[in-house]
């Protein structure tokens, strides 16, 4: 009797390991469908002194320095007043202080602005300045006193 039931027994816990094993590693291949880039600091409507700290985020992207072109990866820009919203697939006008490149894969800067309310966009762009448009843009609008 005891021979009869090792078997099944042996069949039972070795297919609920495998199923525990299966499902495990699909839950850690699971990548987020998100991708979006964003301000973690300042928050928008926020009131702020002439020297803005400002953080910038990613989300489903990688950054990487400008050069080579990479799927899913790229790098900030900040635009400070700027009336123009890139497209994907505009370059990210250069020669302005109204449009920052952080090229080097930098997350965070300070910028100095004069008093009264300022729109700021984070425009997210491939290696070569290439913008990932309206998907991987981000507007908020800050009162400086």
């Amino acid at each position: 009797m005891r021979s009869k039931l090792v078997l099944p027994m042996f069949m039972l816990l070795s297919s609920i390991g495998y199923t525990h094993n299966v499902l495990a590693s699909d839950y850690y291949s699971i990548k987020s469908p998100v991708q979006r880039v964003y301000f973690v600091e300042p928050k928008d409507g926020a009131i702020v002194g002439n020297e803005v700290k400002v953080v910038m985020g990613v989300e489903g992207m990688e950054i990487k320095p400008a050069g080579a072109v990479v799927d899913n990866t790229g790098h900030h820009h900040l635009l400070i007043d700027a009336q123009q919203q890139l497209n994907a697939g505009e370059a990210v006008p250069t020669g302005s202080n109204k449009h920052l490149h952080f090229g080097k894969g930098q997350t965070e800067t300070s910028v100095k602005l004069a008093p009264g309310t300022h729109t700021l966009t984070l425009q997210f762009a491939n290696g070569a300045h290439v913008s990932y448009g309206e998907k991987m843009r981000s507007t908020i609008n800050v009162t400086v006193k």
